[in-house]
């Protein structure tokens, strides 16, 4: 956006002398001559002395005077801010456009007898949709009530409505928005010889104006209409005139006005697809480089901007940004600007973005105040920033339009604190909700815990999925390492290189590495040395011969994907874990929607080379919780977790290396968890016992039966693992449940766990899940 930008949009208005060709508003200048003194623009230029006499008129000031009032004619004509535009109906085509008109689209100043050889909709991007169709077909419309009906519809409101439309403008170096009216006043409609159709009960005269403005407003209406006119027999020439188009740029305005609705939209401005698009606004509307969010809550701030497509987050304590230029704008509560960041720079926090490049400030603070906020004193929200890599790059114009915008921002960071915990699990979004209500009252962060909840741990682990990926990635290599070294049989074929034999005998070497296995960064380091080693010749190989030409295209057809690899065992594979996933997680959430009814509780699901779920219920999350509840929900996930086997049973007989095993961690003693803001997950655990449980938990996929050193966990099998002889009593019962509902065989294994590390005890129950009936 340039920096010469008006002040205020200027709308456009309803009504304007129609420029016809040949009228350049001589005519308008002649009439207000008459009325001033009886003299024409022929009189002017042949003077007569009777008429100065009899007014006793000076001819040379008179002369003067019409020059000048010609010279400003022509100034307005070339600094007015309309854009005016004869257009040919049907066709859109520009018949005549003023002089600002040419320069705000880029087309050549043409004279009115020539035509700018154009159509309307190429220049205004957002012209050929739906909106300005039905626009211009309700004129249409209107014109043949009015010349075929002689219905007479002058008042009809629907016709006086502007449009918006984006226009790429030389003088601007991002799009423009322009508000427009088409006025076909000169539009004249011949009746076919063909009988017109009643007008039934379409005819305004049997309806309300309003009905009729509400029915020419519904697109639907406005084109069964068209079709009961029958429109078509309106077209080849019986449409004749011009319409005059007259608009004005409005880019502040409606950038303002967008600003302001995607404010007020629930989604928060924190979330990146939203900070990403209000981020393009406010640059355009400021003409910035960036945009950042500054949020307050307590003794902590957080800073937010938007980086390499991502949403970047840097916290900071408010005792560190004491002195900076953040913490005065807020303590003056009004728009800030700060010419040169280098010049008074005291915080880290303003390093760093004089580091990156920022020079320029336009801060907004975002502070309610003590009347508004309920509390009795004034809450600080946080702010709003936009920064210029130029000194001096600010504005009272911007600072004009940093203070329209203050309303909206305060109830966008106000929701957005809110909604950072309203995204959570139905079962202890109360809690996050109490908090964030706190917080936006600017009162101090309180911990949020649940203490004494009991935890239920389970997996379903796709066995052998790592060495199925193993072997994809060969297969993937070996093919493509043969490719290249076709590539190099042909170049070396062609002519006699001795580095180029080198190469070939290093591919060599490579694919005997290969065929002997993989390593866990063999996928890496493979496509590096082909990348650099033999893919940055193949410009030069292409030309050494027609052989070398086919093969170095037969490699890259063969690397052809966003990989830019030979893909296809990868892809089989990432294929077949999908599906598995897919299918675990359709059956577990579909149990855990009928968990959800014995108990509200909390519940996280994850998904790699399986899916595990995390549940803690207990009093503090249901106060309604009772030990029933415990019981019942505790048989509840072995019953999911024996659907989960039943749907993947037949996994091994579509692919015999991969199964699903599924185990379940017991543990009857309560944990305590904690929500950590500075962690991913949701939840922590505290205390050393908890500790343990999520040591375990980590730890007893892999963990062996100490007389056997088999897994304890087996695909098509359910596991048990537990500590106390209380818990293998009470899940014995669950076992002896599934039994009799017919979910597992009778015949039930069980054995100590080799001792892990930091961890020993643990014994396991396994039994075999059954197929559906």
């Amino acid at each position: 956006m340039s920096d010469h930008l008006p002040t205020q949009d200027q709308t456009a208005p309803h009504h304007t002398d129609q420029l016809t060709e040949g009228d350049s508003g001589l005519d308008s200048l002649q009439a207000g001559f008459q009325a001033d003194g009886d003299v024409s623009l022929a009189q002017t230029e042949q003077p007569a002395p009777e008429l100065w006499a009899k007014r006793d008129l000076d001819p040379s000031s008179l002369l003067s005077g019409a020059k000048r009032r010609l010279a400003w004619l022509d100034s307005f004509k070339r600094r007015s801010r309309l854009l005016i535009a004869v257009i040919e109906p049907g066709t859109w085509a520009v018949r005549y456009a003023n002089d600002y008109f040419c320069q705000f689209t880029g087309l050549e100043v043409l004279a009115p007898s020539q035509g700018v050889k154009t159509r309307l909709v190429d220049l205004l991007h957002e012209l050929d949709g739906r909106p300005a169709h039905d626009l211009y077909l309700r004129h249409i419309l209107y014109l043949i009530l009015r010349d075929v009906y002689q219905v007479e519809l002058s008042e009809l409101r629907p016709f006086e409505e502007p449009l918006v439309a984006s226009v790429s403008s030389p003088l601007y170096p991002e799009p423009r928005l322009v508000e427009f009216w088409l006025h076909p006043d000169e539009l004249k409609i011949s009746q076919s010889e063909a009988p017109v159709p009643e007008l039934g009960a379409w005819d305004p005269k049997r309806m309300p104006l309003g009905e009729l403005e509400e029915k020419l407003r519904d697109p639907e209406q406005l084109h069964a209409f068209a079709r009961h006119l029958h429109l078509e027999r309106y077209r080849f020439g019986r449409i004749q005139g011009s319409i005059l188009f007259e608009g004005s740029d409005v880019t502040v305005r409606e950038t303002i006005r967008r600003i302001n609705q995607l404010l007020i939209d629930r989604d928060s401005i924190l979330h990146p697809e939203k900070f990403q698009q209000l981020n393009q606004l406010m640059r355009a509307l400021f003409r910035a480089s960036n945009s950042i969010i500054l949020s307050a809550e307590g003794d902590q701030a957080k800073l937010f901007r938007h980086a390499d497509q991502q949403l970047e987050v840097t916290a900071h304590s408010m005792r560190a940004l004491q002195g900076s230029q953040f913490v005065r704008a807020l303590e003056a509560n009004q728009v800030w600007t700060v010419t040169d960041l280098a010049l008074d720079c005291q915080t880290d926090c303003e390093r760093q973005l004089l580091e990156q490049g920022v020079h320029s400030l336009l801060l907004i603070p975002l502070v309610v105040p003590a009347a508004e906020s309920g509390t009795g004193h004034r809450q600080v929200l946080g702010l709003v920033g936009l920064t210029s890599d130029r000194p001096n790059h600010f504005d009272r114009v911007d600072c004009r339009h940093a203070k329209q915008l203050i309303p909206s921002f305060i109830t966008a960071v106000s929701q957005a604190i809110r909604q950072r915990f309203s995204n959570i699990h139905p079962a202890v979004e109360w809690r996050f909700l109490q908090e964030s209500e706190r917080r936006t009252w600017g009162l101090p962060p309180e911990p949020i815990v649940f203490s004494n909840v009991y935890p239920l741990y389970g997996i379903s682990d796709i066995r052998g999925s790592s060495q199925e990926r193993n072997r994809a990635i060969q297969a993937d290599l070996l093919h493509q390492f043969k490719l290249g070294l076709k590539v190099l049989d042909t170049v070396c074929a062609a002519q006699e290189t001795a580095f180029g034999e080198q190469l070939r005998l290093d591919l060599l070497d490579h694919l005997e590495k290969l065929r002997a296995g993989v390593t866990v960064d063999v996928e890496v380091t493979a496509a590096h040395y082909l990348s650099h080693q033999l893919e940055a010749h193949f410009d030069y190989f292409s030309r050494c011969s027609a052989a070398a030409r086919t093969a170095v295209e037969t490699y890259r057809s063969a690397c052809a994907n966003e990989h830019q690899a030979v893909y296809v065992a990868r892809a089989h594979y990432d294929q077949a874990v999908n599906e598995i996933n897919h299918l675990l997680r359709d059956v577990w959430e579909r149990w855990q929607q009928r968990m959800q009814h014995i108990t509200p509780h909390y519940c996280d699901v994850q998904i790699t080379d399986g899916i595990d779920h995390m549940i803690y219920a207990g009093a503090a999350i249901d106060q309604q919780f009772c030990q029933f509840h415990l019981h019942s929900l505790r048989y509840e996930q072995l019953r999911a977790m024996c659907d989960c086997a039943r749907a993947t049973l037949e996994i091994r007989n579509t692919n015999a290396e991969m199964g699903v095993a599924h185990l379940v961690l017991v543990q009857d003693s309560t944990v305590e968890i904690y929500h950590n803001e500075k962690a991913e997950r949701l939840f922590d655990v505290r205390g050393t016992h908890d500790t343990r449980y999520e040591i375990v938990k980590k730890r007893i996929e892999k963990a062996v039966a100490e007389h056997t050193q088999m897994r304890i966990t087996q695909p098509g099998m359910l596991t048990l693992v537990y500590s106390t002889d209380e818990e293998q009593q009470e899940y014995q019962g669950y076992l002896r449940y599934l039994m009799r509902e017919g979910w597992i065989e009778p015949l039930i294994e069980s054995g100590n766990i080799e001792p892990l590390q930091g961890v020993s005890g643990l014994r396991f129950a396994r039994a075999k899940v059954l197929p559906a009936p």
